[in-house]
């Protein structure tokens, strides 16, 4: 018999192996192979779209005093408006608001507290994280020790504290989240900056007096966001409840501004009378929206983790 001839190239290109995967192109196979991952995406997706198109959505816009009847405070799920133009299905609280538009309304409020607060946290503790593992010495053992510091408190009681000197307000329910959290990812973008600097690619560009700003934002920064993504997006979670936890407290949202804490207050003092429904539903909207942020994060620590690399 004869032997069939493979030519080289053909052969080399056979055997090779192929490249492999970048924690970006896993994460788009792998994430939308997940049951649970796609369960919270779902849930994420119904949350921000109730919460964007909460003045198209809602049946009334329960913050427009003009449109509210005092007869129609408390009423069960099911009832409709006194002049029978409002189905409300979720009910109505003390002010006579509709359930279902106020829990949209305070989906807005909370997801874009909660939004704010964590991109900015992000963008601050990146730069601060980048810094003190690029210039290393003093700059990192200062920056590192404030770090220290402001992770050695509880971030509920340091919140309290911010709001009572700031006062009530979104913007100021923004802030002091900001300042909770921006230290989360300060560590971890250090962390991920440390290996990064030690790589070639690091040293080449340092070789081509390049500016370090240049450096970090342009070559170190995009190989370290993946982990920064991963923390983000668990940290919105955390973030949504803060302000939740805030305002139920009475320090974080005003009372004219729509928010799923403030909801869940207002329906507290009318839990042993019966009215269940003021608080139950607008806790269950919490719940289901930092159920399905928590388990789109999961996944993507998963994914992300080099550890998990098949």
């Amino acid at each position: 018999m004869s032997e069939v001839l493979v030519p080289p190239a053909e052969l080399a290109a056979a055997t090779a192996l192929p490249p492999p995967e970048t924690p970006w192109q896993r994460l788009r196979r792998e994430f939308f192979a997940s049951k649970l991952a796609m369960m919270g995406l779902a849930l994420l997706l119904l949350a921000a779209g109730a919460a964007v198109f909460a003045p198209w959505l809602a049946p009334q816009n329960p913050y427009d005093i003009g449109t509210l009847d005092i007869f129609d405070a408390k009423l069960p799920p099911g009832s409709k408006s006194a002049d029978g133009s409002i189905t409300y299905w979720l009910g109505t609280d003390g002010q006579a608001r509709d359930l279902l538009s106020a829990i949209f309304y305070g989906l807005r409020t909370s997801l874009m507290v909660g939004g704010i607060s964590v991109a900015a946290a992000l963008a601050i503790g990146s730069i601060v994280g980048l810094a003190a593992a690029y210039f290393s010495g003093w700059v990192d053992s200062v920056l590192m020790r404030i770090v220290d510091i402001q992770l050695s408190f509880p971030a509920i009681l340091v919140a309290l504290i911010l709001l009572a000197i700031l006062g009530k307000g979104v913007d100021k329910v923004i802030i002091a989240l900001i300042i909770v959290q921006w230290a989360y990812f300060a560590r971890a973008a250090r962390g991920a900056a440390l290996v990064e600097r030690a790589k070639e690619y690091v040293e080449a560009a340092q070789c081509m007096a390049l500016g370090w700003p240049r450096v970090l934002l342009r070559h170190m920064l995009p190989n370290c966001l993946p982990p920064l993504i991963v923390i983000a997006t668990i940290d919105l979670a955390h973030a949504i409840a803060l302000e939740s936890t805030l305002s139920f407290l009475g320090v974080g949202v005003p009372v004219t501004e729509p928010s799923l804490g403030m909801l869940i207050a207002n329906g507290f003092e009318f839990m042993l009378s019966g009215h269940y429904w003021i608080s139950f539903f607008p806790g269950i909207a919490l719940a289901l929206a930092i159920v399905g942020i928590n388990l789109v994060g999961d996944h993507l620590r998963d994914v992300l983790n080099p550890h998990n690399v098949r």
